[in-house]
């Protein structure tokens, strides 16, 4: 085999590596994004869920709420 096959071979091989490497980069990054927005909805309801929370309490009659522990 002449050096020019052997560089021509090391070549291909290098761009097959680079592409694969370019296709598992997409993969990673869309499943990061579908990740993130997953992440993004449920900080939403987090926040809903905690802002109802909040109201629930605010709204509370004092006649429910528990005796201080003194009594």
């Amino acid at each position: 085999m002449s050096d020019y096959q052997a560089l021509n071979e090391r070549i291909i091989t290098l761009e097959s590596l680079l592409t694969r490497q370019e296709r598992i980069i997409d993969a990673l990054n869309d499943e990061i994004l579908r990740l993130n927005r997953i992440v993004e909805r449920l900080e939403q309801r987090f926040e809903a869920h905690e802002a109802r929370q909040d109201n629930a309490l605010m709204l509370r009659p004092l006649s429910e709420e528990p005796p201080p522990p003194h009594y």
